[in-house]
């Protein structure tokens, strides 16, 4: 999809650029009291539901060209969760995994394609244990607020413009979102810290 698909002309004082449709009005801010909701596919009739029990971290736009995106959309909105806390509450069959080639087994519904969770089964993974959401499946609010903007220089991999990358950077910046070309420092820090331990170069 071209940069020119992506670039929505709204009435003046309103975002231009559809990074996400949960992000283009601004961040909405998280409740610190909330415990979970449900996500729901976007099939009319039998759709799939994944029950979640706890407030997601790490909640993030990403870039990549794995995770899923709304149609039009330059980012994915994605966050974890612990995979305890995750279920299939409604129309399991219907879910398929992407690619079980990647390490995060994107599970997503066969009839319209939404992705309910990305799970990963590596033991040795620095991320086994958390699976990966996207809230905007879901019509409860109080989820945690994105705080970053991850793997930023991928969207040029999806068709978006690389002269347009200095105004998309602008444009996450002024949602509040610091941009990174892979994780956010913390993340990249649990890898390396996993990494470490692995080796045996930190106890």
């Amino acid at each position: 999809m071209s940069i020119f698909s992506k670039i929505i002309g709204l009435f003046k004082g309103e975002p231009i650029m559809n990074i996400h449709p949960a992000m283009n009005n601004g961040i909405q801010a998280g409740s610190d009291d909330f415990a979970g909701g449900t996500l729901t596919c976007l099939c009319s009739s039998n759709p799939v539901k994944v029950k979640v029990g706890a407030q997601t971290a790490h909640n993030h736009a990403c870039g990549c060209t794995q995770c899923w995106k709304p149609e039009g959309a330059m980012f994915s909105q994605v966050a974890v969760v612990g995979r305890d806390a995750l279920s299939v509450v409604e129309n399991e069959d219907k879910l398929a995994i992407i690619d079980d080639t990647q390490a995060i087994q994107r599970y997503a519904c066969k009839d319209c394609g939404a992705h309910m969770y990305g799970r990963i089964e590596d033991t040795g993974h620095p991320f086994h244990g958390l699976d990966f959401i996207h809230t905007e499946l879901s019509s409860e609010s109080g989820w945690s607020a994105p705080q970053f903007a991850a793997f930023v220089s991928s969207v040029i991999e999806t068709g978006v413009d690389p002269d347009q990358m200095g105004a998309i950077r602008d444009r996450l910046a002024e949602l509040g979102l610091p941009t990174y070309d892979a994780l956010s420092p913390a993340l990249m820090d649990a890898i390396a810290t996993h990494t470490a331990k692995a080796s045996g170069a930190l106890a």
